[in-house]
C-alpha cells in the first residue's frame, strides 16, 4: 500500500466523511481525493515523472494537503517547506533536492531556473479519477528537511512504507478511529505535523489544521467548537495553552493529548494533568529519521513522569555505549532504533547516512543510531538524558542540560527554560540558561543561580542567565538553542 491510497480508500469507504477542516473550510474524503486527482493530472501533463521531487511551500491548509497527495498520485516525492522559512532555506532545498516543480501560493523571491511553478489548483478540465499507478510502497515518498536548529539541515528520505509503518503503529497505541477529530497546529513540513494527517487518514478520521499557535485562546475555542478528541503538543504550545483560563469550560470530547519534539518538564506534566484531568496524556519521543520511537502509556504518567516510555508497536529500541556494546539497565547509552519506520537515509549525504544507519552486529539489519542519550530502567522504560552533541563539558565535568532545566522549571514564575553551553577560555564551556518568565513574575538571574546552587553541584549552576519574555523557536516549535547560544556567546565577549 502507498500513502496516496489512504485518501483513495477513505473516499471509497466513507466518501462524505470530513477529512480536513481549516480556516472555516471543510473537505470530505471524496472532495479532497477528486481535487488531488485533478492536480496530479496537471502535474503529469506538465512533465512531472515518477521519482521527481516537488517542493510544496504552503502553510497549514487544505491546499497543502491536496498538494501532498497530488504529488504522490503523480508518482513524485514531496518536500514541504514552511512559507515562513527564510528565502535562503527555500533556495537551498530547491537546489539540494533537484526539484522539478514548486507549488506555492505566489511566485517566491528566489531563482527558479528550470523549475515549474504551480500557484493555483484550479484544474476543472482535468479528470477526477486517479492517474494510472506503476509504483510500490518501497518508493521514496517524502524528503523531510530537518530544522537545522543545532546543525546543517538534511533531507531525510522516507518511503511510502516508512510513513505507513509509523501511521499504523501510532494509530494502534493512540487507539485512533474514524470517530476521532485531531487538532494540529504543527507544521506539515515536519513529521510530527505530517503524521497527524497520515494517522488521521489511516483511520478515516478528521484532522483540523491551524496555522499558528500565536492565539492560544483561538485554539481553546477550536477544541470546543470542533469537539476535538486528539491534541498534539510541543512544550511551547503547552506553555501558551496553560496560560489560558481552562477552568470555565470542560473538554468532554478531548480523549488524548500527545507531546513530542522536546520533552515536557515534570512541572508542565503536572500542570497539564490538572488542566485536563479526564484526558489521557502521552509523552512520546521521536526523530525525523524514524518519526516516532517511544511512547509512555498514559497509565504510567503519574508514576513515571520523567519517562518517554517503551518502543512503539512493531519496533525495537536499545542502548549502546561508545563502542556499540549494549549497556546494562540503569546505565546511560545512545538510543538505537530498529523497525520498518526507520528512514532510507539522508538525501545526497552518503557519509552522514553511514554515520547514523549502521549494521547491527547481532541481527545484521541496518538500525538508526539516534545520537541521543537515554537511561533504561529494569522494566524497559526509557528516560531521556540529552542530545549527545548538547552535553556541556565544563571544568572537566559533563553536564546534561535537561537535568539543569528540570531544576529551573520548578521555580515559580518560570514559563520555559533552555540550558546550553557557550565557549569559555577557562572552563572550556560555561553553562548558560535562557529563561522565559510568566507575565508579572519577578525573577532575577541571581535568584535563579542561588536556587540552582541549592539543588545542584556547583559546576552545574549556570554562569550565564538570560531572562526573556519568550524563547525563540524553530519553525517546528522547538526552542532554538543555536540562536540562544549565539546570542549568549556574543554577549559574553
Amino acid at each position: 500500500m502507498r500513502v496516496d491510497e489512504l485518501l483513495e480508500e477513505g473516499a471509497r469507504r466513507t466518501p462524505d466523511h470530513i477529512a480536513v477542516v481549516c480556516a472555516g473550510q471543510r473537505r470530505s474524503y471524496r472532495q479532497l481525493d477528486h481535487q488531488a486527482n485533478r492536480l496530479a493530472h496537471s502535474l503529469i501533463a506538465a512533465g512531472i515523472k515518477a521519482g521527481d521531487r516537488v517542493v510544496i511551500c504552503r502553510e497549514n491548509s487544505i491546499d497543502a494537503v491536496v498538494a501532498i497527495f497530488a504529488v504522490l498520485k503523480a508518482g513524485g516525492v514531496f518536500a514541504v517547506i514552511n512559507p515562513q522559512s527564510r528565502a535562503e532555506h527555500l533556495s537551498a532545498v530547491l537546489a539540494d533536492s533537484g526539484a522539478a516543480a514548486l507549488i506555492s501560493k505566489s511566485r517566491p523571491s528566489v531563482r527558479l531556473a528550470d523549475i515549474r511553478l504551480f500557484t493555483t489548483f484550479d484544474a476543472p478540465a482535468r479528470p477526477s479519477a486517479p492517474p494510472a499507478k506503476h509504483h510500490s510502497d518501497a518508493d521514496l515518498a517524502a524528503l523531510i528537511y530537518t530544522s537545522g536548529s543545532t546543525g546543517d539541515s538534511k533531507g531525510v528520505m522516507l518511503t511510502h512504507g516508512n510513513l505507513l509503518a509509523a501511521a499504523d503503529s501510532i494509530c494502534e497505541y493512540l487507539e485512533i478511529t474514524a470517530a476521532d477529530v485531531i487538532l494540529s497546529v504543527l507544521p506539515l513540513a515536519f513529521t510530527y505535523g505530517l503524521g497527524q494527517v497520515t494517522t488521521a487518514f489511516r483511520a478515516g478520521a478528521t484532522v483540523v489544521l491551524e496555522r499558528s499557535s500565536a492565539y492560544p485562546r483561538a485554539l481553546v475555542e477550536t477544541l470546543i467548537r470542533e469537539r476535538v478528541t486528539g491534541f498534539p503538543l510541543v512544550p511551547t504550545i503547552a506553555t501558551l495553552i496553560l496560560q489560558q483560563d481552562l477552568t470555565k469550560q470542560p473538554f468532554p470530547h478531548l480523549r488524548y493529548i500527545t507531546n513530542a519534539a522536546a520533552a515536557l518538564s515534570n512541572m508542565k506534566i503536572r500542570q497539564l494533568r490538572r488542566a485536563f484531568p479526564d484526558t489521557r496524556l502521552y509523552s512520546m519521543y521521536g526523530q525525523t529519521e524514524c518519526q516516532r520511537a517511544a511512547y509512555l502509556p498514559p497509565d504510567q504518567i503519574d508514576t513515571r513522569p520523567a519517562s518517554v516510555g517503551v518502543a512503539i508497536p512493531g519496533t525495537r529500541v536499545w542502548l549502546v555505549d561508545a563502542e556499540g556494546n549494549r549497556v546494562a539497565p540503569g546505565s546511560i547509552g545512545e538510543l538505537v532504533v530498529s523497525g520498518p519506520h526507520v528512514m532510507k537515509g539522508y538525501w545526497n549525504q552518503p557519509e552522514q547516512t553511514a554515520r547514523v544507519l549502521r549494521r547491527d552486529p547481532q541481527s545484521g539489519e541496518h538500525v538508526l543510531h539516534t545520537g541521543d542519550l537515554f537511561r533504561m530502567d529494569r522494566d524497559g522504560f526509557l528516560y531521556f538524558v540529552d542530545r549527545l552533541d548538547d552535553i556541556i563539558k565544563t571544568r572537566g565535568e559533563k553536564v546534561a542540560p535537561r537535568q539543569v532545566e528540570e531544576v529551573i522549571a520548578r521555580l515559580p514564575g518560570v514559563a520555559e527554560v533552555s540550558v546550553y553551553g557557550v565557549p569559555d577560555e577557562v572552563l572550556g564551556e560555561a553553562v548558560a540558561a535562557s529563561v522565559a518568565v510568566l507575565p508579572g513574575a519577578r525573577l532575577t538571574a541571581m535568584r535563579i543561580q542561588r536556587y540552582c546552587l541549592e539543588q545542584l553541584e556547583s559546576f552545574m549552576v549556570p554562569r550565564i542567565v538570560d531572562i526573556r519574555n519568550a524563547l525563540p523557536t524553530t519553525t517546528n516549535g522547538k526552542v532554538n538553542r543555536r540562536e540562544l547560544r549565539t546570542a549568549a556567546s556574543q554577549a559574553s565577549v
